[in-house]
């Protein structure tokens, strides 16, 4: 009976990897919808790592400070409109801007009320802008960026490293655009991380999602582990009930 019940766990095993080989290349993953930035025209890795040039939009929250001139100063956020309400002016339209631009853009409204005013726009909360680490990683989910573009390795340490179940050789970059297609990007994430070749350290833009697969064996291994529990059980069963059978007639005959 044991032999039957191993042989059955062998089929199935076998054809689940026949399954898991056959899916491996049609995995979709389902987003929410998030702008995304235009590609760029290289595959090559980009130096864009710099929240100097991060461009504000919905959802992020500023500090303005205007020295000497409190009453101008303040936290405010940016509305899903992309605009941020001042004081004394209203709404001004930040999407876009950096804090430089922010700066310039400020200076020429308090020069209304202030002569030659000193502005300063520090960004609180980085929020308009994410990506997605999903899969074999320790803290799988969504990351705020804070600049336009953010490299693939800084992405993935981000997310706690790939688990030791991560088919690190086989990752892919999908990027969806706003008509619901995704492209895809082949990443060997072992090198980039483990072997020093930077030639896959792409640069993510809002939007994309580092997706990283299991390994065959892994898989596996999780669709026996119900099933053989499933079969212990079963075997467990009758010794079982002869047990509690023999517990009964003890207590009949005492």
């Amino acid at each position: 009976m044991k032999n039957n019940f191993k042989f059955f766990i062998l089929i199935l095993a076998i054809l689940a990897l026949f399954g898991i080989v056959q899916a491996e290349e049609e995995i979709t993953i389902s987003l929410p919808s998030v702008p995304v930035a235009q590609e760029a025209s290289a595959n090559t890795p980009q130096s864009g790592f710099d929240p100097l040039r991060y461009t504000l939009g919905p959802d992020d929250i500023v500090e303005v400070s205007v020295m000497r001139h409190p009453e101008f100063s303040g936290i405010y956020p940016i509305n899903l409109e992309g605009k941020l309400q001042y004081k004394f002016v209203g709404d001004i339209d930040v999407n876009g801007l950096t804090k430089k631009q922010l700066e310039d853009k400020l200076k020429e409204v308090v020069s209304v009320y202030v002569i030659n005013p000193e502005i300063n726009v520090a960004v609180v909360e980085y929020k308009s802008k994410v990506i997605y680490v999903l899969g074999e990683v320790a803290k799988p989910g969504k990351y705020y960026m804070r600049s336009e573009t953010i490299p693939v390795r800084e992405a993935v340490v981000q997310a706690g490293l790939p688990t030791l179940a991560a088919a690190m050789r086989k990752c892919r970059i999908i990027t969806p655009d706003n008509n619901g297609n995704m492209k895809t990007r082949a990443v060997d994430l072992y090198a980039v991380l483990y072997g020093g070749n930077l030639k896959y350290n792409y640069d993510m833009r809002p939007g994309d999602v580092l997706y990283v697969p299991s390994t065959v064996m892994a898989k596996i291994v999780r669709i026996i582990n119900p099933v053989t529990a499933t079969v212990s059980g079963m075997s467990a069963a009758p010794e079982g009930a002869s047990t509690a059978k023999s517990a009964i007639s003890n207590l009949v005959t005492k």
